[in-house]
């Protein structure tokens, strides 16, 4: 995943979040649920019950952009917490994006054999 420019202002939903909203529902949430404005340029990540979707909401300048990723293995380390938000660094982003816990740098899982 590319990072954001610097200074961008990330944020992790916490909590659990329906993975069948879309662009329209994601940025609802962000605003009723977050209170933050999804048009700002700051970056929104949600997670499925399961733990292994996540889907990161981002406005680009022209138009909403929707990442999606899911694990095959392993799970999105998330904050325990039932509501709220959580700031994330751009490193924490992208250890939590590879599947690393960003609380604490180690893989959800290992690969023991390529093929």
């Amino acid at each position: 995943m590319m990072l954001p420019p610097a200074g961008t202002r990330i944020w992790l939903a916490a909590g659990v979040t329906d993975m069948r909203r879309g662009f329209d529902g994601l940025a609802a949430l962000v605003e009723r649920q977050l209170g933050k404005d999804p048009f700002s340029g700051q970056v929104f990540l949600f997670r499925g019950r399961s733990g292994h979707l996540l889907k990161i909401l981002l406005w680009d300048g022209q138009g909403l952009v929707l990442y999606a990723k899911r694990l095959e293995r392993g799970k999105f380390v998330w904050p325990q917490a039932k509501d709220g938000v959580v700031s994330l660094t751009p490193a924490q982003l992208s250890m939590l994006t590879e599947g690393i816990d960003w609380r604490m740098p180690a893989r959800t899982w290992q690969p023991e054999m390529a093929g």
